[in-house]
């Protein structure tokens, strides 16, 4: 591989030796290296088929709304069934070279890919945000928010699923996830694969990043002091720090789409419509049976029909909003819109968030952490097209994963409170290029805060609350189904979420104090957030007030269409993921969950996806038996 990359063109090395000192060649640099080494033409699929307008049938089986980490799952399973026929629409386009490049996962927000939604103001917390609204990244692209992601592989823990089942909810206990989690897995670290935890041969490539900075090893060191175990955080015990695994593969992003759909694009039963975007299930209201959709594409408003089952995996803000405008909702909110009821149920509701601290940042005294100038130059570039390896396959700058207790968790029980997300960089790394933009951050609190450490080394922990009591709500800005919805998170409604983070970022600065990471001398940043100043530093009140200044999503909104048994009154759909009192209307994606899981979401998502994929085929193989 040296001669070749000896080989590549002067040319574009030069772009970067005679740029300025700002990196807008940077971009054009890495597309220009991964098509002279052919990156894309690695992969052993090719990108899905796009298909033209009038090439689609005006009827199909199943229409699978969303092509995301849930439909592209659902779309690959339902087609494994020669004789049904599968449309999979999605409202984004394809991914693009540099969303494939996993420390770029800040670059993408607020891109072409990205919805770009935003929460309404509330009181008490995004107060260093642009009018106080928090920025909610939430994929517009093949492979959804799978794209966007950070690519972090975790499952939550197994009481979440268990306590799934408690509810009414038959089937989905933790044994049960994880038969499903293993279908999908096809994990490239031997000694994990070896467990009873994990598996080979799925679609879904798990491997850790093949590079990492120093202070990875010092992040797993620290947790030993603090008494925690390195172990793997999926497996029998969730409590540990842990070197992330996450959805790449050969230093690139994994995608559902990458992972779902390329291995499928030549099946004759499957077609796929990008930048077509759902406005509407088509539902008879006399027999209540959903009977295709509506959809805009290029200007054009199209219909088409489905003989068995529309299927909703739009996510947890676009599913709601489509059921809403479709009729099935809240009777009060629909009618206040003037749009006909057809279903009156809670749409909408249940809303629940992972929030925490965002720029708890550390300075520390050596050059190990990740700086833009480090890894934005031309020996990044070429490591990573060429090699697949480098600074450039971090996941999103994340190095480490801890889930820890507070003492607001049962101690004798290993069902943490507390994710930790270890990031060697803080928000100054990238002197304010990109991770201000994502995070919306104002910018005089930037200049503020985080401008005077401009190129200085440092690392920082995001400190995650993984069960809020909190919840939220979605609701229709109209009835127009282009316009955003409203979203409100509703962070802090209850005062334990905020007792309990505020003991996060006291794990957070126990742990810069450990021998492991005063070797490098970590100090917390000395300039306090504006509006924080004032308040004795240390206390739990300086706490909080830095969490309601920089709240940061972790991008894991949830619970929206809320799976529950008959009897439950905030149910949208059944345990078979079957909208109540509508036929053929189903909802597969991260808006049934219950309850928020103790982790990232992308994992279960696509679990979920599985199990609902096989409800669907137990259910068309009984009503063929039936008949």
């Amino acid at each position: 591989m040296s001669s070749v990359v000896q080989t590549l063109p002067v040319a574009i090395a030069g772009v970067a030796a005679n740029a300025a000192s700002n990196v807008a060649w940077f971009a054009p640099l890495l597309i220009a290296a991964l098509a002279y080494f052919h990156y894309e033409l690695m992969d052993p699929e090719s990108r899905p088929i796009d298909m033209e307008t009038e090439l689609l049938l005006s009827e199909y089986d199943f229409i699978v709304v969303g092509g995301g980490s849930a439909g592209a799952v659902v779309a690959n399973r339902l087609t494994e069934i020669e004789n049904w026929t599968v449309l999979l629409l999605e409202a984004g386009g394809d991914e693009t070279e540099l969303s494939d490049v996993p420390l770029l996962a800040a670059y993408l927000q607020l891109s072409q890919l990205d919805w770009k939604y935003k929460t309404e103001p509330q009181p008490g917390a995004c107060l260093a945000m642009n009018n106080r609204r928090c920025n909610w990244p939430r994929g517009k692209v093949i492979g959804g928010s799978s794209v966007l992601n950070y690519m972090l592989y975790v499952r939550g823990n197994k009481k979440d699923y268990d306590h799934w089942e408690t509810l009414g909810n038959v089937g989905w206990n933790a044994e049960e996830a994880l038969y499903y989690f293993k279908k999908s897995e096809d994990n490239r670290n031997p000694h994990l694969a070896r467990t009873p935890y994990h598996s080979i041969g799925g679609y879904l490539t798990i491997q850790e990043a093949p590079w990492h900075t120093p202070l990875a090893g010092t992040f797993i060191q620290a947790g030993i002091e603090m008494g925690y175990a390195n172990r793997d955080i999926n497996g029998e015990f969730q409590s540990g720090f842990m070197i992330p695994q996450g959805t790449i593969r050969r230093g690139a992003r994994c995608s559902s789409a990458k992972a779902f759909l390329r291995p499928a694009r030549l099946r004759k039963n499957l077609h796929i419509a990008m930048n077509a975007h759902v406005t509407h299930v088509i539902i008879n209201p006399n027999t209540k049976t959903a009977q295709g959709v509506e959809f805009l594409r290029n200007g054009q408003r199209h219909t088409v029909r489905c003989t068995k089952e529309v299927i909703l995996s739009a996510g947890s803000v676009n599913s709601p909003q489509i059921l809403m405008v479709s009729g099935i909702g809240p009777k009060e909110h629909l009618q206040e819109l003037k749009i006909p009821v057809i279903q009156d149920l809670r749409v909408g509701y249940n809303l629940q968030d992972h929030i925490g601290l965002g720029g708890l940042t550390f300075t520390i005294n050596q050059p190990v952490s990740i700086l833009q100038e480090r890894v934005q130059n031309v020996q990044t570039v070429l490591n990573y097209a060429a090699m697949g390896d480098g600074p450039l396959t971090i996941l999103g700058g994340v190095e480490g994963l801890a889930f820890v207790s507070t003492k607001y968790a049962n101690a004798t029980d290993d069902y943490p409170d507390i994710e930790l997300h270890f990031i060697s960089g803080s928000t100054n790394s990238d002197e304010g290029d990109q991770i201000r933009k994502a995070h919306g951050l104002r910018d005089d609190f930037y200049q503020a805060v985080f401008k005077p450490i401009d190129h200085q080394d440092v690392w920082s922990a995001i400190p995650m609350l993984l069960r809020p009591r909190s919840r939220g709500l979605i609701r229709l800005r109209s009835k127009n189904p282009l316009e955003y919805p409203l979203i409100m998170p509703n962070y802090f409604a209850d005062d334990a979420d905020m007792l309990t983070l505020i003991e996060g970022v006291k794990l957070v600065v126990a742990m810069s104090q450990t021998k492991a990471f005063q070797k490098y001398g970590s100090q917390l940043h000395s300039i306090p957030f504006p509006g924080c100043a004032n308040i004795q530093r240390y206390t739990d009140a300086y706490w909080e007030c830095m969490i309601r200044y920089y709240s940061v999503t972790i991008y894991h909104p949830v619970g929206t269409c809320k799976m529950g048994p008959f009897w439950d009154k905030e149910a949208v759909v059944d345990p078979q993921l079957r909208v109540y009192g509508v036929k053929g209307l189903r909802v597969i994606d991260a808006s049934i969950m219950p309850t928020l899981v103790s982790g990232n979401t992308n994992g279960p998502v696509i679990m979920v996806a599985e199990k609902g994929s096989d409800l669907i085929k137990e259910f068309w193989s009984n009503e063929v038996s039936r008949k």
